[in-house]
């Protein structure tokens, strides 16, 4: 960065463009037509923008024939003045008819922060020059400086630019003609003109900034003589060279090449790296300012920022069904019961997941989430998973069972409680009905579905009704569901009782009950909440079967059913 350019981009974008106009060394301005292009146009380290008529008609896939309406184009330019800082200069073909129509234009365009507009010495609506125009009329030059007039009238902002394009060379009219008009709207009160020719050599533009010796700033579009040597230019005196269509057609190119090739080829492989990535897509759109923007606007309450499922087991009593796949990639109502999961999560705001598979993770999709992989997996427990992806603790966490559908209010009501560590407990099953159902809870009190706000707290997790090394002689409050929220200073003590079972000799068998008891053991308070069904877990065969009945409903199906389902 030299020393002028601190000042220049501090400038309005209005000013800015008028430097370049009025500046003594010659200026470059590069097509846009949409925000990503006009981004694309800023890093690429341009000073301006040329909002062209024929690109933008083209996005749009109509004509540049005026198909596109002014409202149309000035609402596209808002997005395009959104995406980046840089002046933009419109093509604003004819100014879509009278002198009030431009003054109207001129209004709209500042209030959008658009720097300026090109506006053309032919009828409305226009056609594009390269297409027959020795054919097409020009207006009258009175009537084109009257134009002029009301806009540089009708601006609030003294540095907005109106260039008046002279189409006198492309419809045919000679240079006199050309030169004539030039000085017309010059005195007209125009802050540039631009000179237009659709011959492949410069002759007559290099005769026109002879003739025109430097009365005004002069403007050039070489689409047509684009071999010319720029230095050519800058001994001619042009003041800025527009580069006018060359973004949308090289994209027009390519995403011809490349829906020709997947057309043809029915893959994505040969294509995949040759083209940006998602991930330069999401850079352009400006993701990660979203994301720091979310830790500083949304309250902490409102969603915990990561999840981490256990999804490592092929599934007791599920070997009929998970010989390629392991259970969280079993079809549930025509989708994988871990896209269920992973889009309930993300309904609620919890977006990065990650999931820790082991028995047949490489058939795992990984879409949308973070895939780590517990190598012994098939001779370790819950616990030696879940330190699999220990790193992914760094802020707050929901830690899930794989196998789990429910309605979505649960995980809200999970990630909203400000407690350090929190639970579910489905306090409708106090009975086992099959042999797949455990993690039985004991909590300080029972659910009373009648009063709402009273905290309770996890006191023991078990898969045995009574269990012998518990006190308890009642039966449980409930059903733990395999759901725990980790938040805040939580994340380091759970850190901390992690590693202490960790290193006990009996580690690898553990499960996540076993973190839950050492915790309370450790004099941890884990809050409850309690849900009275509206979940399921996939269990063995006959959990499977009525999955898909729960996913279809998403509603409970029978009062007193397995996995969950009561209301």
């Amino acid at each position: 960065m030299n020393a002028r350019e601190p000042a220049f981009i501090a400038a309005s974008r209005s000013s800015r463009l008028r430097q370049m106009l009025t500046s003594t060394q010659l200026e470059f301005m590069m097509e846009a037509h949409n925000g990503l292009s006009a981004r694309i146009v800023r890093e690429a380290g341009f000073k301006a923008i040329w909002g062209s008529g024929l690109a933008i008609s083209a996005q749009f896939g109509v004509r540049d024939n005026n198909e596109a309406s002014w409202t149309q184009v000035v609402d596209n330019l808002e997005f395009m003045a959104d995406a980046s800082d840089l002046p933009i200069l419109l093509d604003g073909d004819t100014g879509y008819g009278n002198f009030n129509n431009v003054r109207r234009l001129v209004r709209k365009l500042e209030q959008r922060g658009i720097a300026g507009v090109c506006i053309e010495d032919k009828q409305f609506p226009k056609t594009n020059s390269f297409i027959n125009g020795e054919r097409q009329p020009l207006a009258e030059m009175d009537e084109f400086c009257g134009k002029i007039k009301a806009g540089k009238d009708s601006q609030n902002d003294e540095d907005f630019s109106i260039v008046a394009r002279v189409e006198a060379l492309i419809a045919g009219w000679g240079m006199d003609e050309a030169l004539r008009r030039a000085e017309a709207y010059r005195q007209a009160g125009a802050d540039a003109i631009l000179i237009h020719s659709k011959l492949s050599r410069p002759d007559e533009i290099l005769e026109f900034a002879r003739e025109w010796a430097g009365r005004g700033p002069l403007v050039i579009v070489p689409t047509k003589y684009y071999s010319t040597p720029t230095e050519v230019f800058r001994e001619a005196g042009i003041s800025t060279v527009i580069w006018a269509n060359h973004l949308i057609r090289a994209s027009t190119s390519a995403m011809q090449a490349v829906a020709k090739e997947i057309h043809a080829s029915e893959t994505l492989v040969d294509v995949e790296d040759r083209i940006a990535s998602v991930n330069e897509i999401f850079r352009l759109q400006d993701a990660d300012e979203y994301s720091e923007a979310e830790d500083r606007y949304l309250s902490a309450s409102r969603a915990s920022a990561s999840a981490v499922v256990l999804a490592a087991s092929r599934g007791v009593g599920l070997e009929a069904v998970t010989a390629d796949r392991p259970k969280v990639m079993l079809p549930i109502a025509g989708k994988p019961l871990l896209r269920w999961l992973v889009d309930a999560f993300k309904k609620q705001g919890v977006n990065d997941i990650t999931v820790v598979g082991g028995y047949r993770a490489d058939a795992i999709e990984t879409a949308g989430i973070k895939l780590v992989v517990n190598e012994r997996h098939a001779e370790t427990g819950e616990l030696a998973s879940l330190a699999c992806a220990v790193d992914a603790l760094k802020s707050d966490t929901v830690i899930s069972y794989g196998d789990l559908l429910f309605r979505s209010y649960i995980v809200r009501d999970l990630v909203e409680s400000e407690a350090p560590f929190s639970v579910v407990v489905d306090s409708s099953l106090t009975e086992p009905v099959n042999k797949s159902v455990r993690d039985f809870a004991w909590c300080s009190s029972p659910d009373d579905r009648g009063l709402f706000g009273n905290k309770v707290l996890l006191k023991r997790v078990s898969s045995e009704l009574q269990d012998a090394d518990s006190s308890e002689a009642k039966l449980p409050d409930g059903r733990w569901v395999g759901l725990l929220n980790v938040r805040g200073e939580g994340r380091e003590r759970l850190h901390a009782v992690l590693t202490t079972l960790r290193a006990r000799p009996d580690f690898d068998k553990l499960d996540m009950p076993a973190l839950l008891n050492a915790l309370i053991e450790a004099g941890e308070a884990i809050e409850v909440q309690y849900v009275h069904g509206h979940w399921r877990g996939v269990n063995d065969l006959e959990d499977f079967r009525r999955a898909g009945d729960f996913a279809h409903a998403q509603a409970p199906l029978a009062t007193g059913a397995a996995g969950g389902e009561a209301q």
